[in-house]
């Protein structure tokens, strides 16, 4: 089967500015994850990309602008079962002030049981997510042959939760991986298993590098604004 390459859309207003978009309308890339953007095309210059599928959302349309005019030949399709998850009451409300609502410890802890409100469950997001994968898999295999790469842009929390299950991992436990803005995630997928052969690479260590504030013991929703 095919190998997918996820890709976090670039750095965006809402990072910068500690929000939590999930469907908000206008959220654009800002300087640096336009600059992160342009430079995705050299990055995966040595992939024969088969087919380029992204979330709906404009931050995910501005990252793989520079790739499809790279390569004028490349279809891209639009796929909202990859789009953010919705975070309903939550969306466009300062990330600070959601760190005091009880259901953020459940969030972190226990989110297999979370569900926002207005919006939706964790389980909901990766379940569709998964299945728009599995889907994406059959039609890029029948159509490309089984060793096709191809791509997806997507948002933080969904690369996670697509991490997650090609690792058979609970979803309580997805909070324990990082993916930041414009990284690539890859996943070879089997008849039998998937294997992760690339989690979050930027290629950049700057956000290895300590601190003056260390980013502390919860994940960021959404997925954070990578270094800064």
């Amino acid at each position: 089967m095919p190998t997918l390459i996820l890709v976090r859309h670039g750095r965006s207003t809402a990072n910068t500015a500690g929000l939590l978009a999930g469907w908000t309308p206008g959220v654009a890339l800002d300087e640096r994850g336009s600059a992160q953007a342009a430079a995705l095309p050299d990055r995966l210059s040595a992939l024969p990309m088969s087919e380029v599928v992204t979330s709906p959302l404009q931050r995910c349309r501005e990252t793989v602008a520079p790739l499809l005019a790279a390569r004028p030949g490349l279809r891209v399709h639009t796929e909202d079962r990859i789009g953010e998850c919705d975070y309903g009451d939550w969306s466009g409300r300062k990330l600070a002030e959601l760190g005091d609502e009880p259901l953020m410890e459940v969030v972190q802890r226990h989110p297999s049981a979370a569900a926002f409100p207005g919006g939706e469950s964790m389980r909901a997001m990766q379940t569709r997510a998964a299945e728009a994968v599995r889907e994406w898999n059959a039609r890029v295999e029948h159509e490309h042959g089984e060793d096709a790469v191809y791509l997806m842009c997507s948002h933080g929390d969904i690369i996670k939760s697509l991490v997650a299950d090609a690792l058979g991992l609970h979803l309580d436990l997805f909070q324990r991986i990082s993916v930041e803005p414009c990284s690539v995630t890859a996943i070879r997928y089997t008849r039998l298993r998937p294997f992760l052969v690339r989690l979050g690479d930027t290629g950049d260590f700057a956000s290895l590098a300590p601190r003056e504030e260390p980013p502390g013991d919860d994940a960021t929703v959404g997925g954070g604004a990578g270094a800064p």
